[in-house]
């Protein structure tokens, strides 16, 4: 197979980019006969100036324009080797378009207007090549014809360009000063720059180095579909998809990541054709299995002998923001790896980069056109792979209200899980909490609020419980009053039934937290031996949290009329008043409901809770 290598050329608006591409495919002859002829022609009748951006903006609304909208793709061969160029759009509102053309790209041609220099966004097209871990960077300073070919303009523009590419870790390859309209050092040295003596355009790009070749990657191969056929006698099972690198054959033993599951590649598939030797990467390809097991889309096959990617629920990424609502914690988007698709939500924006001078900024949200360093939580496990190691694995986009708002590059995989198969009980016993968190990826917690009656233990708990559900977070209040009118219902309020009340709310407790859940326990409990029996029922996914309010301020508010019950003489043994409050003396978490508001209180509960859940691994004391 020909060497290939795909460069995308970037820069601001009307800078030149696609008259640079089309004068380098004429000067390198790599046109289709008669293209350019006519090309002119059609300007010609329609009295237009000729540009060699017209070989490239093909659609009538883009020449009446004078931007192009779209990305263009085209390809040509020098003797070195093949390459695709991708034309990437430079106004703002089509940075988009640009993304995406540059998602594959190894290499960039950064293109700037000598009349105009460095502007707002040939800066934010180099901090989006960064991002994308595009390292391979050729400046061109174009139309150099404008500026009377002056060497101290083309100087000074690339001392301010290296300033700021070197910012972001990218040293420039090169600045070649050219013309695309003339074709000054396009494919052919000019003799109007004497003073310049490096490589033209087509001697840069064939400097550039290839990256390893997809297929001499581990094999990664996104489930797009499985197909299922029950006519005449056939009983196939198809995996489908395309192999984004590696190389598959009949035989191979393979792993469906996240899942863990293995199985045997039984045969090669491929529609009213002969069984190929074996699949590639960028081709289209089906399987079947020697062992029948269950896969759904969005899982990647990869060969057992490799090294297999990463699978978590948290990730460290580096991310753009296009979308028109500002990227925020309290919205759920959708996350779309490959063929994988999951909610998910902002855990924390560790900075955001002003992409167009590097000004950092420590805020939780990100407006259009702005980069960000966050950390991100999915709603289940995704198999991914890390930037650097494979690109089509570790790039993914966001979704927001049905469109595409964002993308970026996963940089570290947080809190991963290992997903071997061979040591999960599938039947007998059932799945223990760890199992379960290692399939589902989401981890219970108990929250035991103890606190007088009226204390607001429920009621913050009902404002936390509604939050946590808002940010995909499984919750549930279980209160006394719950447990008093079912399983407790036989229960009364000596000391012996109190204790058998906390035990019976633990054990309840327990089983939310091994499904994945927080479990929000509003329960007075008032001895702390009770309280120790919890947490050692329970273990550590334990949060003792006391909803603090004094004994006078509690009366006041006497929500149910409880106090004033049990001072007439109607209720006795009545917690605070004729029974003992022990209150703990070194709480997880304490909301002193006289000094705090009640959102105050819900967003510390919410905080730690998050804490808890693996935000920053800390515990949180009050």
């Amino acid at each position: 197979m020909d060497e290939l290598l795909n460069i995308v050329t970037v820069g601001h608006v009307d800078h030149g980019k696609s008259t640079v591409i089309g004068r380098l495919l004429a000067d390198a002859g790599a046109l289709p006969e008669g293209k350019l002829e006519s090309i002119r022609e059609n300007c010609r009748r329609n009295s237009k100036p000729f540009e060699y951006a017209f070989l490239l903006d093909a659609l009538k609304n883009e020449q009446a324009q004078g931007i192009t909208i779209d990305t263009a793709r085209c390809f040509f061969k020098t003797d070195k080797r093949s390459y695709i160029l991708i034309d990437a759009p430079g106004h703002i509102e089509f940075l988009k378009n640009m993304v995406t053309g540059a998602s594959r790209a190894e290499a960039a041609l950064l293109v700037i207007d000598a009349s105009h220099g460095v502007e707002e966004n040939t800066r934010r097209h180099g901090y989006f090549l960064s991002v994308l871990g595009i390292r391979q960077v050729a400046v061109l300073v174009n139309k150099m014809d404008l500026v009377d070919y002056r060497e101290k303009v083309y100087r000074d523009i690339c001392a301010d360009c290296r300033a700021f590419l070197e910012k972001i870790g990218i040293v420039p390859a090169s600045f070649i000063p050219v013309s695309g309209m003339e074709g000054d050092n396009i494919a052919l040295r000019s003799d109007r720059m004497p003073w310049y003596r490096g490589d033209t355009v087509l001697e840069q790009i064939d400097r550039f180095q290839s990256v390893a070749e997809p297929e001499q990657l581990p094999l990664r191969l996104p489930v797009q579909g499985v197909y299922k056929f029950t006519g005449s006698g056939d009983s196939r099972r198809i995996i489908a998809g395309t192999l984004d690198s590696g190389i598959l054959r009949a035989g191979d033993r393979i792993v469906f990541w996240p899942s863990g599951k293995k199985t045997s590649v039984k045969s090669l598939e491929v529609f009213n054709a002969p069984e190929p030797a074996d699949f590639r990467a960028g081709q289209a390809a089906g399987f079947t299995m020697t062992e029948q097991i269950f896969v759904r889309r969005g899982e990647i096959a990869c060969l057992e002998s490799e090294p297999a990617p990463h699978v978590g629920v948290r990730v460290r990424a580096n991310i753009f923001w296009l979308g028109r609502s500002a990227f925020r914690a309290d919205r759920r988007y959708h996350f779309k790896c490959g063929t994988a698709k999951v909610e998910m939500t902002l855990e924390h924006i560790e900075r955001i980069v002003n992409a167009s001078n590097l000004s950092c900024q420590s805020r939780q949200y990100a407006e259009k056109n702005e980069a960000a360093e966050c950390i991100l939580r999915l709603d289940r496990p995704v198999a991914f792979d890390l930037a650097g190691d494979n690109d089509a694995t570790s790039r993914f986009v966001i979704v927001d209200d049905y469109e595409i708002a964002g993308g970026g590059i996963i940089t570290e995989a947080l809190n991963e899980y290992d997903y071997d198969t061979r040591n999960i009980r599938w039947s007998g016993a059932g799945l223990s909490a760890d199992e379960r968190l290692r399939i589902t990826g989401k981890r219970g917690l108990v929250v035991w609020m103890t606190g007088l009656s009226g204390s607001g233990k429920t009621t913050i708990a009902e404002e936390a419980e509604l939050r946590l559900l808002s940010e995909g977070i499984p919750a549930f209040v279980l209160d006394g009053d719950k447990l008093r009118r079912g399983l407790c219902s036989d229960l009364g309020f000596s000391d012996a039934d109190r204790a058998e009340n906390i035990r019976r709310a633990a054990e309840t407790a327990k089983l939310f937290r091994d499904a994945g859940a927080v479990c929000l326990v509003t329960l007075i409990s008032p001895f702390r031996a009770a309280r120790e029996s919890a947490r050692r029922i329970i273990g550590d996914e334990f949060l003792e949290t006391y909803v603090k309010a004094s004994l006078d301020a509690c009366i006041a508010r006497d929500p149910k009329k409880l106090y004033k019950k049990a001072l007439a003489g109607e209720i006795r043994s009545f917690t605070g008043l004729d029974s003992p409050y022990e209150a703990p003396e070194s709480p997880d978490l304490l909301l002193d409901t006289e000094r705090w508001s009640e959102e105050e209180c819900v967003e510390a509960l919410v905080g730690a809770v998050r804490s808890r859940l693996g935000k920053d691994g800390k515990e949180v004391r009050g």
